[in-house]
């Protein structure tokens, strides 16, 4: 059940949004992805519960994923506190990523800062050994993923790395195109919210040229860092 990399979500769309380029990206290269989200986004506007986790699936399925699941946190309501951790430490000793992409730090949505920093406590806590947890009856072994990188979402954060994801541009939004419920429809008769207006799907390739710009590609997505990279070839830089 290992894991290379885990993405943490806050809601089923997150991914999508902030990251699955990069995703995309990994899964061609042979890596096994997945992603956890931590609520069903049932305070959202739109859609329901059960609509979301249907089109979870459609964007497993478009990016490749190895896994996903939803871990069914309270939306809004969830806390980075010792019940959401444990359970949080459950899923990382399960998958044992090698890196963990998670919300970004801050953010317009408060879920996605508490989402940040709950993957942050979690992914340290799981290599304590004295934190005890176990999964389907079994003790698990502590695990700490090497790197925790988080991604940037709705208020423009300075990155502190850009991946290139010009050729994956197509698959990115294909897989935020399979939450039909959320995004502009003008056909669909639910309440307008703020990720369901025109603009807001012109906005994201507007950020992702940006930050592709910033590197001399056409798309990009921006990270930032909890602790220093080290490289050692300078030729490895783009």
């Amino acid at each position: 059940m290992k894991l290379d990399v885990l993405v943490l979500a806050a809601h089923p769309d997150d991914a999508e949004l902030g990251c699955s380029g990069t995703i995309a990206a990994h899964v061609a290269k042979g890596h096994k992805v997945g992603i956890v989200d931590l609520t069903q986004g049932e305070m959202g506007t739109r859609g329901t519960p059960q609509i979301r986790l249907r089109e979870s699936d459609d964007a497993a399925k478009i990016l490749g994923l190895y896994a996903r699941e939803n871990m069914g946190f309270k939306d809004i309501y969830f806390k980075d506190d010792e019940f959401h951790q444990k359970e949080l430490i459950r899923v990382i000793r399960k998958y044992r990523p090698e890196i963990v992409l998670a919300n970004a730090v801050s953010d317009r949505h408060p879920d996605h800062g508490k989402g940040s920093s709950l993957a942050t406590n979690a992914c340290f806590m799981s290599g304590l050994r004295k934190i005890e947890t176990s999964q389907d009856g079994e003790e698990q072994e502590p695990w700490r993923p090497r790197f925790v990188y988080h991604y940037i979402q709705n208020n423009y954060i300075e990155p502190d790395f850009i991946f290139d994801i010009s050729e994956y541009w197509d698959v990115k939004v294909a897989s935020i195109m399979a939450f039909k419920s959320q995004f502009y429809d003008p056909t669909n008769e639910e309440p307008s919210s703020f990720i369901s207006s025109p603009e807001f799907l012109p906005f994201i390739e507007s950020r992702a040229r940006e930050f592709g710009h910033r590197i001399m590609s056409k798309y990009g997505e921006g990270f930032t860092v909890e602790r220093f990279i080290g490289v050692d070839d300078l030729f490895d830089l783009k």
